[in-house]
């Protein structure tokens, strides 16, 4: 399956550039104004707010190696992951790993 047109690909440098040459389409003196109630609330709207104790599952360090696969897996299942957009793959990840956890009896928010 091709990738969509629409993604663009750039380094920390190009965007840097970009950037210095007005590039940008961020309204930056209207977010740096933002009062950080705003930013939480808007955050909120759009992903829901963070369950209690979220910062007790970050993990730091490198991240576990993933292992190439082949599962089959029901068509409604898939679409219902696929329907949110791109990284399908890693929230079926995080539902296996929460399931996983949760079976050890490991406490775990996200």
């Amino acid at each position: 399956m091709q990738k969509p047109e629409s993604i663009a690909r750039a380094s920390a440098a190009e965007l840097r550039a970009m950037r210095e040459r007005g590039e940008s389409r961020t309204d930056w003196n209207r977010v740096r104004a933002m009062p950080q109630a705003e930013v939480e609330r808007l955050a909120d709207a759009e992903d829901g707010p963070l369950p209690e104790g979220w910062e007790d599952t970050v993990e730091v360090g490198l991240p576990r190696r993933k292992q190439d696969v082949h599962i089959r897996l029901d068509a409604d299942v898939l679409d219902w992951f696929r329907a949110a957009g791109p990284g399908y793959q890693t929230r079926i990840n995080t539902v296996l790993r929460a399931f996983v956890a949760a079976r050890r009896g490991e406490r775990r928010h996200a």
